[in-house]
């Protein structure tokens, strides 16, 4: 990695800590300046003000995310043909993943980023709704895959079911972190497995007596 590239990851990781632990507004670019251990002029030669730091956070965070989720799918995928199979499994390893962060999950950039979106500009503001409709788009493809082999028991709205992956994720760790407890956004991830379970598999009669 060459030099220029390793100094603007480091403002990012600086960046990223401070942004998660306290939000986008209470983080100073004399901050990330101090502990990145540059110059001022070091850090506006990467990025021109906070709008342009805040964008290159939310598109390392969602080319990070993009890869964690095509992982995770492919593992699915590697283990079973079956649809509905492939999206319990493809949540059980999710949930597994957070559990295993020994002080839970870390916080979301574009969710911090959501909460202050008046501080940012039109481009921000837009790769945000991006991220959000990415992660739609993938879970609505996993769900596609599984009513064409599954009839649902119920009467819902497929974009609304991705979505509701994201909210349980993101509602998890806000949980998780105002209850100073870790393991509650995968436990909240499971039961959602739960209810992906009971929403498509066939359900057996038991014969009349």
């Amino acid at each position: 990695m060459a030099r220029g590239e390793e100094t603007r990851k480091r403002i990012l990781d600086v960046a990223q800590d401070a942004v998660l632990a306290k939000g986008f507004d209470a983080t100073s670019i004399d901050e990330i300046v101090v502990n990145a251990e540059l110059t001022k002029s070091g850090f506006f030669y990467h990025f021109r003000d906070k709008n342009a730091l805040a964008l290159a956070l939310i598109e390392r965070h969602i080319e990070v995310e993009d890869q964690l989720f095509d992982d995770l799918l492919q593992r699915a995928y590697e283990l079973t043909e079956d649809p509905l199979q492939r999206a319990l499994i493809a949540l059980k390893l999710l949930a597994e993943l957070i559990e295993d962060m020994p002080n839970g999950h870390p916080g979301c950039v574009v969710a911090t980023a959501v909460y202050q979106d008046r501080l940012f500009d039109r481009e921000v503001r837009e790769a945000n709704r991006r991220a959000v409709l990415g992660w739609r788009r993938r879970f609505r493809a996993m769900f596609d895959d599984v009513v064409a082999v599954y009839t649902p028991h119920d009467d819902v709205d497929l974009d609304q079911l991705a979505d509701m992956v994201s909210s349980v994720i993101e509602g998890g760790i806000v949980m998780a972190r105002a209850l100073a407890e870790p393991s509650v956004t995968a436990q909240q991830i499971m039961l959602l497995r739960s209810y992906v379970n009971m929403l498509f598999s066939p359900r057996i009669k038991l014969a009349e007596k």
